[in-house]
């Protein structure tokens, strides 16, 4: 098993800055003074970063879903046109589109660029934000809701009517004319007991916020176990920041600058907001840090400092290009294949992990194969 690399596309904003504090202010551009050297999600932008991914030696990027940030559709198929081999990790939410749309969509997309769509179903954790969008579920119905939906894209992508009559769909006679060839495999996220058994009946890879080791084994062992039982084996997958530098000094002092401008009532005001989340992923993210300063290092180069004002992954790997590298050898060790990184700014933080990092696991023989004879996977995790 060899390990697969990841980028991330911000489209919701970039900078030198945790971005995602903005989410927790008032939502008047007059009233809130932009901090320097945040950069909008603008085409030209996110050419640069999609252009670096690729040369790099990234397998494809993830991109976001979310009233937040610009639709991942629209934005990745204008990506595609200024890249040759990158694959797009687009996310989407059962429950805001058919799935018999999706699929048929999902099918054109992957005809349109070549086979470089990776499609990334977000089950949701947060309930305003599921309002937003029309969505009224409670969190195990919306599980609920992704087992049905995975089921209907699937009959749908076998090229002949398919009939699905379940609880939150009603499907007669669903097809897409032409299926997408290969047929993607699914990756899915969630730490809910409502979205174990989820995962283990779809899921060709499990994905999972980047907690401390034991705690990834511990998920890992609870979805293998769901999987057996279901008859099915499971991948793993690992969502993490990078801050890697020449030296492990370099990389701390880069971490620590991060957080140099954040006073303790964005912090407060970020994990009161992120504390009202229905996701138990978002939860075990906020244990690790409990909102303080302190202790940020939850484990060897395992800062979770990112965590402290931004939604979802929280955690980054720190420390020198080896340092980093030998963290991702022991998640791999322990079954995780696909890893998942972003960094601010994600431009430069590429060119640091893909300069840096990628020449220590490939020395170290984790790295095989070329991205373009990987595959076209379908990503089903938590968003971003």
């Amino acid at each position: 098993m060899t390990i697969r690399l990841h980028w991330f596309l911000p489209t919701g904003g970039d900078g030198r800055t945790l971005v995602d504090r903005h989410a927790y202010a008032a939502n008047d551009v007059g009233a809130v003074r932009k901090p320097a050297g945040v950069r909008a999600p603008d085409l030209d932008y996110l050419v640069q970063i999609a252009k670096a991914a690729e040369r790099l030696g990234f397998e494809a990027v993830l991109t976001p879903t979310g009233t937040w940030c610009e639709d991942a559709w629209l934005t990745t198929v204008a990506l595609a046109q200024h890249t040759e081999r990158l694959k797009f990790l687009v996310a989407f939410r059962p429950g805001v589109i058919s799935p018999t749309l999706a699929a048929q969509m999902a099918s054109t997309y992957q005809r349109l660029t070549g086979g470089r769509l990776l499609l990334n179903v977000v089950t949701g954790g947060d309930s305003s934000e599921q309002r937003r969008f029309g969505d009224h579920l409670d969190h195990d119905e919306r599980y609920s809701r992704t087992d049905e939906f995975l089921s209907v894209v699937r009959g749908v992508w076998q090229g002949r009517p398919y009939d699905f009559h379940g609880t939150h769909y009603d499907i007669e006679g669903g097809l897409t004319a032409l299926p997408p060839d290969p047929l993607p495999e699914l990756f899915f996220g969630g730490s809910s007991p409502a979205a174990g058994p989820v995962a283990a009946r779809h899921a060709d890879v499990y994905l999972t916020w980047g907690e401390p080791p034991a705690q990834v084994a511990e998920k890992i062992g609870w979805i293998r176990t769901l999987a057996r039982q279901e008859g099915r084996t499971v991948r793993f997958g690992v969502r993490l920041h990078s801050i890697s530098r020449d030296t492990s000094a370099e990389a701390w002092a880069a971490a620590h600058r991060l957080l140099a401008d954040l006073d303790a009532d964005t912090i407060a005001a970020a994990q009161a907001a992120l504390g009202r989340s229905e996701s138990v992923g978002q939860r075990r993210m906020l244990a690790l840090h409990e909102g303080s300063r302190e202790r940020l290092e939850i484990y060897p180069n395992l800062w979770a400092g990112v965590g402290l004002v931004r939604g979802g992954a929280g955690t980054a790997l720190v420390g020198s290009h080896a340092e980093v590298a030998e963290r991702i050898a022991e998640y791999h060790a322990l079954g995780v294949e696909h890893f998942v990184l972003s960094g601010y700014p994600h431009l430069e933080e590429a060119y640091w992990f893909g300069e840096g990092v990628i020449p220590e696991l490939a020395a170290r023989g984790l790295l095989g194969g070329t991205p373009e004879a990987a595959g076209a996977p379908l990503l089903v995790s938590s968003g971003r």
